[in-house]
């Protein structure tokens, strides 16, 4: 099978299923590759780990739920599978260059 078409499919997979618990080890399960293979050639297609695409992805979706809803930014970061609100506001902090909480309250739009 062509490399790009099982990183569609696996991007696919991710994006359908952001609230499971996703790991290298379950997307090798599901589409029946060792997780050394899927690692490299995701990387290799996509330019980021699957680790990293994952996390990007729940962070673009913890962002809308910032500004869409008004649920406790502590729920939406255990939604978007952090242990804590402080690393959850760590990681928002590096993608989106402020605070969840100033996100909310400036709405700000910056691409994801």
């Amino acid at each position: 099978m062509n490399d790009r078409f099982v990183a569609k499919e696996i991007i696919s997979y991710i994006e359908e299923n952001l609230d499971s618990d996703l790991t290298l080890d379950k997307l090798a399960e599901k589409f029946h590759y060792s997780k050394f293979y899927i690692e490299r050639m995701f990387q290799k297609c996509t330019g980021c780990t699957v680790y990293k695409y994952i996390q990007k992805q729940r962070l673009s979706e913890a962002a809308r739920k910032l500004q869409e809803t008004d649920k406790a930014i502590v729920e939406i970061a255990y939604e978007a599978h952090y242990n804590s609100q402080q690393a959850f506001t760590l990681a928002f902090r590096q993608r989106y260059l402020c605070t969840p909480q100033e996100y909310r309250k400036k709405e700000v739009r910056m691409a994801a």
